[in-house]
């Protein structure tokens, strides 16, 4: 096995759906046999993941990649990777060996699935090679942009454009948080006796899925999870028997951008300013090859503070010149440590204080974590490094040669909570708001706690019930602002308003938004893809937010930001209205008579047109792949939006169509782990045609799960 010094004993068994059921003597040959059958079922997702991680994805899929490329280059993502193995490699070496034995899996049977794989053949791109830090620089690519830097960079634009004290309208305790939810209730409040944990991580959708069912069985230990293809183990979400654990994004705020002055040299290098004056900058350039295109030539610069993302074009051709650009500072780059130390130790766990142990040595992404063990431990805490620094640091863009704004040597101490009954994270600003700036709104926690108490005999079932649940608790406010649309007690001032040719929020509506507004009071609230009343108020909820956008306050912010594309989707008016309209309809420089005036004209602009269509026909899937498919009519309707417990996120005002959604779904059950369930949005296998490309696609949408089938003697052997 590539040198890696173990024997052979693997063994591969498939359930119903396709999912790989992983045997093997020991915990590096059972990496081994991860990583191999990750790249017979998953090949070209793998390749895409490792070009994206190194930069190279426009050599195959042409120019529309360089922004990313460049930015994955300037980033310095695969070198962080090369830092972060030696040093595992120094100081865990155990470790190391089982990434190298998970990396000889994937090398071993490369070329094998791209064969089965034909977008190898449609783009000319030919299997690579992995490296052994591959899966960390995958791990880093993945990641980079989770915490959600560029947000830094729109507050930027807010203070500059419209003023310092918007700063924080925007702010993502409203509907535009990518996050999950996650739940865990004690055995005295479930049927068994015994724990339950269930969540479900929302993510852009991607085709193949970005999470992959697998079981790993040897000697050490038997887990069944849900892996990351290209990362050896279970990371988020495992169930090893006697303890389970899950996570959720902790909305943490731990990476920085500093301002940096530059300089160039007579002999072309770069200097940087910083506390102690002019320092060598490392520079250096790279090219990037672009398919029916010619190659990029790229410079890429390194301060005292992190790798300079932005304005490094400015002044690279004048010599004499100095510049201003932007440097990115995270923890991986700075401690050369990224916590893989933690996956093994993961799946050794036997009880919630193995698991406890484990996740102290946990990096990136800072996670809430819940575990539960058989002998009714529970845990809820945050795992991962947040650094010490000034609060500026977490708001926006810092100068890089003010020393008030370089990071303590220790990171931030992690909270954790005693969990009571049950215990819910949903991104919401709750047990790690001491580390962050902007968190989720409270309505997904707040109705799955409120879900969660209203029974005291949880099972499997009734919790996978959980999942389906449409509330949209979002729309209260603007529900609130229909109802002061016209209403009845208002007739005689909107007669006076009419007279007057007024727009207030008195005034008359048309017979046609006067059905609208009644049709949206009477609304359960709920985002069924069958519902036309949900519809109906997609559509409300649209035009308000159009016109919002609009309106002459924001004016300031529609020229766009002066950024590389890669951080468009943060610095976009549009969705950044359509993510705070719980908060603009109350708040901000928009005056409240025209905030009531936008909301009748979009009741009117509704009640004009064509009824709108249930929910579902506007609202469907469109997930991200390497090369799109032609067949967009293929994709689904759902149900849920992005503050629903069934979280289906779109941008509201501009499309209905929903990129993020549950990238899967799971209930572990402590007292019976073949009661417990998973799904994926599509299938085990990344490879079109097979029958478990996109078998469990009608299960997912429905909201139910596959049975976790652990008894070997129902699994199927592979041959060979």
């Amino acid at each position: 096995m590539d040198g890696i010094g173990v024997s052979v004993s693997i063994e591969v068994y498939r359930d119903a759906w396709g999912v790989p059921h992983l045997r093997a003597a020991d915990p590096d040959e059972l990496a081994f046999a991860q990583g191999r059958v990750t790249a017979r079922d998953r090949a070209w997702q793998l390749e895409v993941e490792r070009h994206r991680a190194q930069g190279t994805t426009a050599a195959f899929l042409g120019a529309a990649e360089l922004g990313w490329d460049t930015f994955a280059r300037r980033s310095r993502l695969a070198d962080t990777a090369r830092r972060c193995f030696e040093r595992l490699e120094r100081d865990d070496a155990p470790t190391a060996a089982w990434v190298r034995a998970y990396v000889a899996g994937v090398n071993d049977a490369l070329a094998e699935g791209a064969r089965r794989a034909p977008e190898f053949d449609e783009t000319g791109l030919a299997p690579g090679r992995w490296e052994p830090w591959t899966p960390l620089a995958v791990w880093l690519s993945t990641h980079i942009l989770f915490a959600g830097f560029p947000t830094k960079l729109w507050r930027e634009e807010v203070a500059g454009r419209l003023g310092e004290e918007w700063t924080e309208l925007f702010a993502t305790d409203g509907p535009g948080t990518a996050g999950s939810n996650g739940w865990m209730v004690a055995g005295e409040r479930t049927a068994s006796g015994a724990a339950l944990i269930a969540g479900d991580p929302h993510r852009f959708i991607e085709a193949p899925g970005v999470y992959q069912q697998i079981r790993l069985a040897c000697d050490a230990y038997d887990v069944v999870g849900i892996a990351v293809p290209g990362i050896p183990g279970l990371a988020h979400f495992g169930h090893a028997g006697p303890v389970a654990w899950a996570i959720t994004n902790a909305m943490a705020d731990y990476q920085d951008l500093y301002r940096e002055r530059l300089r160039r040299l007579p002999d072309g290098g770069v200097e940087a300013y910083g506390p102690e004056g002019w320092r060598p900058a490392a520079a250096h350039t790279e090219t990037i090859e672009v398919a029916g295109g010619e190659p990029v030539v790229v410079e890429v610069v390194e301060t005292e503070r992190g790798p300079v993302i932005i304005g490094l074009d400015d002044g690279a051709g004048d010599d004499s010149s100095a510049w201003e650009a932007v440097s990115l500072r995270y923890p991986p780059r700075v401690t050369g440590e990224l916590g893989f130390g933690v996956l093994p130790a993961l799946l050794r766990a036997r009880t919630v204080a193995d698991v406890d142990a484990a996740l102290d040595g946990w990096v990136e992404p800072v996670n809430v974590v819940l575990a539960a063990d058989t002998r009714g431990g529970l845990l809820h805490r945050v795992a991962g490094h947040v650094p010490v620094r000034a609060r500026a640091n977490s708001l926006r863009i810092v100068p890089a040669w003010d020393p008030a704004h370089a990071w303590e040597a220790a990171p931030a101490p992690l909270p954790r909570a005693e969990v009571r009954g049950h215990a819910v994270m949903a991104n919401a600003r709750g047990l790690a708001a001491p580390l962050g700036v902007e968190f989720a709104p409270p309505h997904r926690a707040a109705r799955i706690d409120a879900l969660l108490g209203a029974s005291a005999d949880w099972t499997p079932e009734t919790t996978t019930a959980v999942h389906r649940d449409t509330d949209n608790a979002s729309a209260a406010r603007l529900l609130a602002a229909v109802a002061r649309a016209g209403g009845a007690e208002a007739d005689d001032a909107g007669a006076d308003d009419a007279a007057t040719g007024g727009t207030g929020a008195g005034a008359r509506l048309s017979p046609g938004a006067a059905a609208v507004r009644d049709r949206l009071l009477a609304w359960d609230r709920r985002m069924d893809a069958d519902s036309t009343d949900a519809g109906l108020y997609a559509a409300v909820r649209g035009a308000v937010v159009r016109r919002l956008a609009a309106h002459e306050a924001f004016a300031a912010l529609r020229e766009p930001a002066p950024y590389p594309e890669v951080f468009r989707p943060w610095l976009a008016l549009g969705p950044r209205v359509a993510y705070a309209l719980e908060t603009l309809l109350v708040a901000g420089p928009v005056p409240a008579g025209d905030v009531d005036r936008i909301v009748r004209e979009a009741l009117d602009e509704v009640g004009a047109g064509e009824p709108p269509a249930a929910w579902g026909v506007t609202h469907r899937l469109a997930p991200w792949q390497a090369l799109p498919d032609p067949d967009d009519a293929q994709w689904p309707g759902l149900g849920g939006d992005h503050d629903c417990v069934l979280s289906s996120s779109s941008v509201p005002g501009w499309t209905d169509r929903s990129a993020r959604a549950s990238a899967a779904r799971y209930v572990w059950d402590l007292a019976d782990r073949e009661r417990s369930g998973w799904i994926v949005p599509f299938g085990a296998s990344g490879v079109p045609g097979d029958p478990h490309h996109r078998d469990q696609l009608p299960l997912w949408l429905r909201g139910d799960l596959a049975p976790v089938t652990t008894d070997w003697q129902y699994l199927t052997k592979e041959q060979g």
